[in-house]
Parts: C-alpha cells; structure tokens; sequence
C-alpha cells in the first residue's frame, strides 16, 4: 500500500462542512494511499463524521499518519473493519486486488464495493468476491488531491439507485463526477480525465522551457505558465462558446498568437493529442486484460 501523503489544502478553497446532508453510511477503505487520503479528506471536508470512516493499512508509519491527520479510525484488522462497514472503497494498487477480493469475498457479500483501482473490470471483480455484482467502478484522477478531480464512473446493474447516489456522493467530494453507461468507457475517460493531468503538465513544463529560452528567469517563467493555464481553464469554463471560438478572438490575422497557432498546425497538434489519448486507452484495456486474470 502506497504512501498516504497528500498536498495539504488551502485553508481558502476548502469546502464548508454540509451540517444538513444526510449522514453517510459507515465507510471502509481497505489501503491508506494518496486517493484514499484524498478522498477521506473531501469526505471530512464536506461534513462527514470522522466515526463513521474507517481505513485498513497495515504499514505502521502510513497508519500512524492517516489516523494523526484525519482521526479516522486505522487498523490492520481487516475483519473488525469490514464488519463494520456498509461501503467498501478499494483502494489498493491493481495487482494487490485480487488477492484482497479472494481473501474478503463472504464478508464483502453484503456491501457495496466501490473500486478506485486502475484498470480493474467489475467482471473481474465480481467474480473475485464469489459472483458479488453490487459493484461501483470509478476512475478519479490526481487533482482530486486539491479537490479539484473529476471521475467517472461506472455502476453494475444491480447497484440500486440510492447506492449510486452513495458512491457519487463520496466521489463528489474531490471533484466533480461524470457516469457512464457503457464500462468500456471507462477506458476512454482514463485516456482523458485520468492520464489528462500528465497532459497539461507537460505543456506546462514547455511553457516553462520556452519561457527560459527566450530570457525569462525560471521563476518568472513558471509563474507565467502556470497562471495562463489556470486563467485560460477558468475563462473557458464560465464561457457558454466553445475554445474554438475563444481561440479565434484571442488571434488576431497577422499577430503573434496566429504565428504560433501555425506551428502548432504545421506539426497537426492537434492529431498528435487525439493519438496520445488513443494509445491511452488501448492501454488501460490491455491493463485490464494483465490484471483481470
């Protein structure tokens, strides 16, 4: 299990407690790695009570850490846990998950499970916990850390209506939340959503390169590339025209914006992303083909 460390979140951007929600169930979340943490977080943040989430780890310092900073309970004692719980959260890496399932199955029969592991098929899945198909499927990404993620999710069909609002409710916590009907699209959300972050860091890490290379200082650079990014993502979200239209005004015939847009069409940027994120998603799907066995 991976180490629970997340960014700390800015006293300004964190969420009011929701003193009216509805209590959620009781939660058990078996791996204190950085979504768990994250997660537990966004859940504490938006008003649930610290009694009612548990986490199972079993390294010491990673314990010691989870239950220090959120004063969940924390223990290696998987069946006291998961007795307790009416939601299980999976949330150990993909190749721990089978052997977690096989170990867990009659205790898990009576929960909903929801899986956080990459790649990971709710077929696979069911058939690891003994044929169990009250499943949730969610692929989060990174910037859920500083609640600002977005995952999408996938429901088998027995998962009733109010579990569903269950698992997007806990979902919700770090971002926003995106279902779909088919989990073969899950594959394509992972493509998008969940590699996309690693996407813009590195245009950003260009930015910032291009920045130094024509005489900014590092510093200056990266300030600049980090705050057109983030400003650029906020105009485009409070705008109803699409980035075609606000990439047009920003160009002007003859100017400097349309002396790089032309580079970037000379070198069909634009097709090169659409491959990237086609190579993203025939991963994820040989992914799941490598950890569903």
């Amino acid at each position: 299990m991976t180490d629970p460390s997340v960014p700390a979140m800015p006293a300004e951007t964190r969420r009011p407690p929701a003193a009216t929600a509805d209590p959620l169930p009781r939660i058990a979340f078996v791996g204190g790695g950085n979504m768990a943490s994250a997660l537990i977080g966004g859940l504490l943040d938006a008003g649930a009570e610290a009694g009612r989430v548990a986490v199972i780890e079993n390294q010491l310092v990673a314990a010691q850490a989870i239950a220090e900073r959120f004063h969940v309970e924390v223990s290696a004692d998987t069946e006291s846990i998961l007795n307790g719980a009416e939601v299980v959260v999976l949330a150990v890496k993909p190749q721990q998950l089978a052997a977690v399932c096989h170990a867990n199955a009659a205790t898990l029969a009576a929960k909903l499970v929801i899986s956080i592991a990459a790649g990971i098929r709710t077929a696979d899945l069911s058939r690891w916990l003994g044929g169990h198909a009250r499943i949730v499927r969610a692929m989060p990404n990174t910037p859920a850390m500083v609640r600002a993620g977005v995952t999408g999710l996938y429901a088998m069909p027995a998962v009733a209506p109010e579990e569903r609002a269950v698992a997007g409710r806990l979902l919700a916590a770090v971002g926003s939340i995106a279902w779909v009907d088919e989990e073969v699209a899950l594959d394509a959300v992972t493509a998008i959503s969940g590699s996309g972050p690693a996407y813009v860091f590195h245009f950003i890490e260009g930015l910032m390169a291009a920045g130094e290379q024509l005489g900014l200082s590092p510093a200056l650079a990266r300030q600049l590339a980090l705050d057109t990014v983030s400003g650029a993502a906020q105009l485009a979200r409070g705008s109803d025209d699409p980035p075609a239209v606000l990439r047009a005004r920003v160009t002007s015939p003859g100017g400097t914006t349309q002396a790089a847009l032309a580079v970037f069409t000379q070198h069909d940027l634009i097709g090169i992303i659409a491959a990237a994120a086609q190579a993203a998603s025939q991963r994820a799907g040989e992914l799941g083909d490598q950890f569903g066995v």
